[in-house]
């Protein structure tokens, strides 16, 4: 409040300018702003590290990486190349008892609430996650944002459009739920569209040399960092992971290929629920309701080690949704970024903090 506080030796006039424009200082500010405020001006992602060269607008160079991920984006020069696979089966008993108990204080929550929650979190704690390859270069995000397919309307000829929300790494399941239900009523509720609608609608409308012509300039221009910020805000492809819910179509869960436009590293798919006899450790055999979800990730960006530690990670998050209620108490920094740090997100986390971390962390073991 002290924004607010009145200033001596202003008349009416005066103070009634200067309040006009605080109030439209506060309209401007974002979202992303207000809730920086409230967490005590913890600051943007994007504002971490001072800006080098070799950097992009998306993303920071890693220049501090082993050689051997210096190597591979020069052998395995494409996503295609570089495609591995994980599937899992998972309990759905617990998301499904847990989304019960949170109908209340929690609107609309789903299990696609939950998924996306659980990813955002995972990746504000294993931040190679966040990494992605561009004409053989390696570079960490500097914003956490997930794609997400969804229709206008649940039928064959339904519109279908893309939504790419904005998240911070201390985002609650909350805060998640919040930002989707946003993200998902302006999809729906405007009929021009998102600005990915936008984009497509325009180079849809060119003839096909042209089409060609402008694709070639986009991965062109994309390549060396130079594609216009507001293209890259409204491109899908150009985002932390992507995500699809093929569960609201009624099919069990696909391998999704990636694409070489844009910089995401990872295609998450989720399945029907599903009921199926699933054994404890006794070898008691007892039926239960399951969910799949297969994931398509760019192994260029981490090794085998920290990737399967990382599906733990996200396995137990989970199965444990009430984890995400909390922020998490400390961010993990992706040490192969070498910029000078000059907005600490974990400035002031004490030392029970640091112990409640390392439990957090503990998550993958």
């Amino acid at each position: 409040m002290r924004d607010f506080m009145p200033r001596d030796g202003c008349n009416f006039g005066t103070e009634l300018l200067y309040w006009g424009k605080r109030i439209k200082i506060l309209q401007m500010r974002s979202l992303d702003d207000i809730l920086s405020a409230k967490r005590g001006a913890a600051p943007m992602m994007r504002d971490y590290y001072k800006k080098m060269p070799g950097d992009r607008k998306d993303g920071w160079k890693l220049r501090n990486v082993p050689l051997f991920f210096t190597v591979v984006p020069f052998i395995m020069r494409t996503r295609l190349d570089s495609q591995d696979y994980y599937a899992e089966t998972l309990d759905a008993e617990p998301m499904m008892d847990f989304m019960k108990a949170h109908k209340e204080d929690i609107p609309n929550l789903s299990m696609m609430t939950i998924f996306v929650a659980a990813m955002v979190r995972m990746i504000s704690q294993r931040p190679a996650l966040n990494r992605f390859v561009v004409h053989n270069k390696l570079y960490a995000h500097n914003s956490i944002e997930i794609s997400i397919a969804i229709k206008r309307n649940m039928s064959d000829d339904g519109e279908e459009t893309m939504i790419k929300p904005s998240f911070d790494p201390r985002d609650t399941l909350q805060d998640v739920q919040r930002r989707l239900d946003e993200a998902i009523a302006e999809a729906i509720n405007h009929e021009e569209g998102t600005g990915i609608d936008g984009v497509a609608g325009l180079l849809g409308k060119l003839p096909a040399w042209l089409f060609r012509f402008a694709v070639s300039m986009i991965h062109f221009l994309d390549n060396r960092g130079w594609l216009p910020q507001k293209l890259v805000q409204a491109s899908p492809w150009h985002c932390s992971a992507m995500y699809t819910n093929v569960g609201s179509l009624g099919i069990g869960p696909i391998y999704h290929h990636l694409t070489e436009l844009g910089t995401y590293s990872t295609f998450i798919a989720m399945g029907k629920r599903e009921r199926h006899t699933v054994y404890d450790e006794n070898g008691d055999a007892a039926v239960r309701r399951t969910v799949g979800m297969k994931i398509v990730n760019d192994e260029r960006i981490c090794d085998g080690y920290y990737y399967a530690n990382s599906m733990r990670m996200l396995r137990r998050l989970l199965m444990n949704p009430a984890m995400l209620l909390e922020p998490p108490k400390k961010v993990m920094l992706d040490p192969a970024v070498a910029n000078p740090l000059i907005n600490d997100p974990n400035a002031g986390v004490d030392a029970a903090e640091e112990e409640h971390s390392g439990a957090e962390t503990a998550l993958v073991d």
